[in-house]
């Protein structure tokens, strides 16, 4: 008797873990390998982080349980940043769940929300996670299509009338991955319009939401008025503050999701580690000039970034967000093929577009994770490169 699910038997391959083990492959026969594939920030977290996270350590009293939902002191911490940074007030107890990092929060998320057979809008290109919680729930993915010609945002017209209406759920991300798109306040006033014409839920994923730059702010969905009648939005610290193997995130919004979710969550887990919830709580009371240095940093690797490709003759758009550039495949290759030339005969890892969903076929996702000397060699190993041959089936 097999003792493996037909569930994880029929997920699709994890498309970064193969990469890595091309890497460890390759850097075991001497190669040097620039590793700009997975978007995990390399800045360290905030020296005031830390030292809260060490003394928060040092009370017995915090390694017990934590409360289900997340500890008072970090949801409230939350909902003041909400207040400050979006004036969107929030209740700590009944709309704010800490969450152990988003990508938690969107797996539990669907379990909490749909059932067999429902039907959600997933974004194409987008992050890969999205398609595979919907699967594990045994949900339906349908396509929301996004297109650089429209700035990436939905275009709903192109959505069967019938997916649409039977629906139960939208994703959304800005600022987005893979794309680096950014929404204006416009985009979620008529995502929240067209989900309350179908009557679904909207789920924003705000992992990005604070690195940004050329003054470029990111809104909030909750922004909207009534939005907490039908949305929730998910938020991490792994990218703003470099706190990515912490895994701290929080849900906000809709009081009756985020109580089922909670009460998942109570059957699985018991949240996160106190310390880290407490030193989460001091990042989100801060001054955040530390989030403006880490976008800073971010905003000089990408311009070097798009310069570099741009004298290879790469297209990209110039992002106001994220920490990852999206460009073009040169004509004559597939994505997987110009991501394994890159590999194999430059030592550089990027992460083909097809991995995002088949819209993002014909582009390459360059994560902006390496210091300004690593991305200079980056550069001038694909200058080396005869990047105009290739088969694209």
């Amino acid at each position: 008797m097999p003792f493996v699910s037909d569930k994880v038997k029929n997920l699709p391959p994890y498309l970064f873990a193969s990469f890595q083990r091309k890497k460890k492959e390759l850097e075991a026969n001497g190669m040097d390998v620039i590793d700009l594939g997975i978007g995990a920030p390399d800045l360290p977290a905030p020296s005031f982080v830390v030292d809260r996270l060490a003394e928060e350590a040092k009370h017995t009293t915090n390694h017990r349980y934590s409360t289900y939902s997340g500890c008072a002191e970090f949801r409230e911490a939350v909902a003041e940043f909400y207040k400050s940074a979006y004036d969107v007030d929030l209740d700590p107890d009944t709309e704010v769940l800490a969450l152990i990092g988003s990508k938690e929060g969107i797996a539990n998320l669907m379990h909490a929300v749909i059932n067999p057979g429902d039907t959600v809008l997933v974004p194409d290109p987008g992050y890969p996670a999205y398609r595979t919680a919907v699967q594990l729930a045994g949900g339906v993915n349908a396509t929301l299509p996004l297109d650089d010609t429209n700035g990436y945002v939905p275009m709903y017209e192109q959505v069967d009338k019938g997916v649409i209406n039977r629906a139960k759920m939208m994703l959304l991300n800005y600022p987005g991955n893979p794309t680096a798109a950014t929404a204006e306040f416009d985009t979620f006033l008529e995502a929240i319009t067209r989900a309350a014409e179908h009557d679904m839920l909207l789920v924003h994923d705000a992992a990005y939401d604070m690195i940004t730059f050329n003054g470029y702010k990111a809104p909030s969905v909750l922004q909207v008025p009534n939005a907490k009648e039908r949305a929730i939005e998910l938020g991490s610290l792994s990218k703003s503050f470099n706190m990515t193997g912490w895994r701290i995130g929080y849900a906000v919004g809709n009081a009756e999701v985020i109580e089922a979710l909670a009460t998942l969550k109570s059957n699985i887990d018991t949240s996160q580690f106190l310390p880290i919830q407490k030193a989460a709580a001091a990042a989100l009371r801060s001054d955040f000039s530390a989030v403006e240095e880490h976008s800073r940093v971010y905003q000089a690797r990408m311009e070097k970034l798009y310069s570099g490709f741009h004298d290879l003759g790469i297209y990209a758009d110039k992002p106001n967000g994220t920490i990852f550039l999206w460009a073009q495949v040169p004509d004559g290759y597939s994505s997987m093929e110009f991501a394994n030339k890159l590999l194999y005969e430059a030592g550089v890892i990027v992460t083909p577009g097809h991995a995002f969903g088949s819209r993002g076929e014909g582009y390459f996702r360059v994560a902006l994770t390496v210091d300004e000397k690593r991305l200079d060699e980056a550069i001038t190993r694909m200058k080396k490169l005869d990047i105009k041959e290739g088969t694209r089936p």
